[in-house]
């Protein structure tokens, strides 16, 4: 499975399918990438109670590492790495992997689920943001009412489904603060990549952020490893391990860099509310969770933001 400029995918300057609009595949490799994120939540939840987060981290990074080799091989029709898409990389995986997860998880810990759940649904609105300021995208009404529809959508979520929870208020400007830096961090990774797929095919995009990944977070897992018993750790443990490396770190980055080569990057951000949507429906349909109506009113609307941002115009139909 090298990695070439094709990767069974047309190249960016394809053509983006019927009358100029980004082709479907593009649209369903997003919302599939999202969605596979947002159901494997519980899973990565059951890992940081075995392993610590840092040495969880390395794991998942050196076994995706060993499987992503082949996509590092550069293709017949890529160029070789300037030192600007280096800094790229290295800047994609900082912000993306290492930096995000940082201020997630501590953020979390000095932070009540509302004020979380409000303030990472501010991604799409930042990717918008930042997609404008870096990659001069000019963005259309129809997508920024979108991006509005999904943004109130999943913070009228995260205030039905936490604001009466106790200890809902108990939240620090230290623990806000890192949740909004893990809100930009997210946004930027969105932005990046979407330079980078100009230049590399979503495989080695992929392999190449895992690859720096494990380079940053080495240190700290070492450090984990050194007191860890491994021996304690049992074999569904290792193979939950197994499946989440594959699908966080090889599955979900490839499905996204695969659709964000075809489509702006203030859309692709809109596809982040498949993320919470997903982990809703696993805790339905596997976890006898029940939703009440504020809540599927709330993802209906974030799905229509979606369908607002990405549909069609009628004079891009015509055209």
């Amino acid at each position: 499975m090298s990695s070439t400029t094709t990767d069974r995918d047309p190249p960016p300057s394809a053509p983006r399918g019927h009358h100029g609009h980004a082709p479907l595949w593009a649209y369903a490799s997003l919302a599939a990438s999202t969605s596979l994120i947002g159901s494997y939540v519980g899973l990565s939840k059951l890992l940081v109670l075995v392993f610590p987060i840092f040495l969880l981290a390395f794991l998942r990074f050196g076994m995706a590492a060993v499987l992503m080799l082949p996509w590092l091989r550069r293709g017949p029709a890529e160029a070789p790495l300037s030192g600007r898409t280096r800094f790229l990389l290295f800047l994609e995986s900082f912000f993306g992997n290492f930096l995000f997860s940082i201020c997630l998880l501590y953020g979390l810990r000095h932070s009540s689920a509302v004020v979380a759940g409000v303030i990472m649904a501010g991604i799409p609105a930042t990717v918008a943001l930042l997609s404008w300021i870096f990659l001069r995208e000019r963005i259309a009404g129809r997508t920024l009412a979108g991006i509005a529809l999904a943004v109130a959508g999943i913070a009228m979520v995260a205030l039905n489904k936490h604001g009466d929870a106790p200890g809902s208020g108990d939240t620090s400007g230290w623990g806000a603060l890192l949740l909004v830096g893990a809100m930009v961090c997210e946004a930027s990774y969105v932005v990046i990549g979407k330079r980078l797929t100009h230049d590399l095919s979503p495989k080695r995009i992929s392999a190449l952020i895992n690859l720096w990944g494990l380079v940053l977070v080495t240190p700290l897992g070492i450090w984990q490893a050194l007191d860890f018993d491994f021996g304690g750790v049992g074999t569904g443990s290792w193979g939950l391990l197994l499946f989440y490396a594959i699908a966080a770190s090889t599955v979900t980055v490839w499905l996204w860099m695969r659709g964000l080569r075809h489509i702006s990057a203030a859309k692709a951000g809109v596809f982040m509310v498949f993320l919470p949507i997903s982990t809703a429906l696993v805790g339905l349909v596997f976890l006898g969770e029940r939703m009440s109506g504020i809540q599927a009113l709330a993802y209906a609307l974030a799905l229509a933001g979606v369908m607002l941002a990405t549909w069609p115009s009628s004079t891009t139909r015509r055209a």
